[in-house]
C-alpha cells in the first residue's frame, strides 16, 4: 500500500534454530518485523504508522482527524483483540472447513467485527472501510481469510466487503504465494 520496495525474509519454523534467527530479525520474537535503514519496527500498528509517515501521499490513514482516530481505533481493536476468534479459527489459507461451528465467544468476536464493518461501510460509503483503502483494511485482511477458510456466514454487505478484500491484488498475490509453500504447520492440519 505504501509502495515501498521490500525484501521478505522467510524463517523455517520447523528448524530448531528458528527462534534464534527470529530473535536476530525481531527483538520481540514476533512477526512481522520491518527493518528500514537499520531501524527495526516489530509491531504491526507501529509499522503501519511508520509507513504512513514515510509515505503520507499514499494515505494509509484518512486525512480527516476524526476519521483517522476512528481508523486507529478499529485497527487497534483488531490488533489487540478478538482472541476467541483467533483461537477458534487459526490462520490457515490452505484449509477449507465448510459448515464450521463457531463457539459462542468466537461468534461474539465475529459479530463485533461485522458490526465494525457495517458501521464503517455505511458511515464512509465504501467500497472500503473508510471509503478509500486504508491501514484498517489491511489490518482486517487476516480476518477476511479466516472467514473464507471457516465458511463464516455473513450478510450481503459484509460478504461483499470480504470478497473485495480477498480480490485486492496484494492479498490475492500473497495468498497465491502462500499456497505454493510446501511446509505445513501441524497444528493447522487437524480435522475440526
Amino acid at each position: 500500500m505504501a509502495d515501498v520496495e521490500f525484501e521478505e525474509v522467510v524463517v523455517d519454523l520447523g528448524d530448531a534454530s528458528a527462534r534464534a534467527e527470529i530473535l536476530l530479525l525481531s527483538p520481540s520474537i514476533l512477526v512481522p518485523c520491518l527493518t528500514y535503514e537499520g531501524s527495526k519496527i516489530w509491531d504491526t500498528l507501529a509499522i503501519g504508522e511508520f509507513l504512513n509517515e514515510l509515505r503520507p501521499e499514499k494515505k494509509l490513514l484518512p486525512k480527516d482527524m476524526k476519521q483517522r482516530a476512528h481508523c486507529r481505533s478499529i485497527s487497534g481493536e483488531i490488533h489487540s483483540g478478538f482472541n476467541a476468534l483467533r483461537s477458534a479459527m487459526p490462520m490457515n489459507l490452505k484449509g477449507n472447513f465448510p459448515k464450521f461451528k463457531l463457539w459462542s465467544k468466537a461468534q461474539q468476536d465475529t459479530d463485533r467485527i461485522c458490526a465494525i464493518w457495517k458501521e464503517c461501510l455505511n458511515m464512509y460509503g465504501g467500497p472500503f472501510l473508510f471509503g478509500e483503502l486504508t491501514l484498517a483494511d489491511a489490518m482486517y485482511a487476516p480476518v477476511v481469510t479466516r472467514f473464507k477458510t471457516y465458511d463464516v456466514k455473513l450478510d450481503r454487505l459484509c460478504e461483499n466487503y470480504r470478497d473485495r478484500i480477498l480480490d485486492w491484488p496484494p492479498l490475492r498475490d500473497w495468498t497465491i504465494e502462500a499456497l505454493q509453500e510446501e511446509e505445513a504447520i501441524e497444528e493447522l492440519e487437524v480435522e475440526f
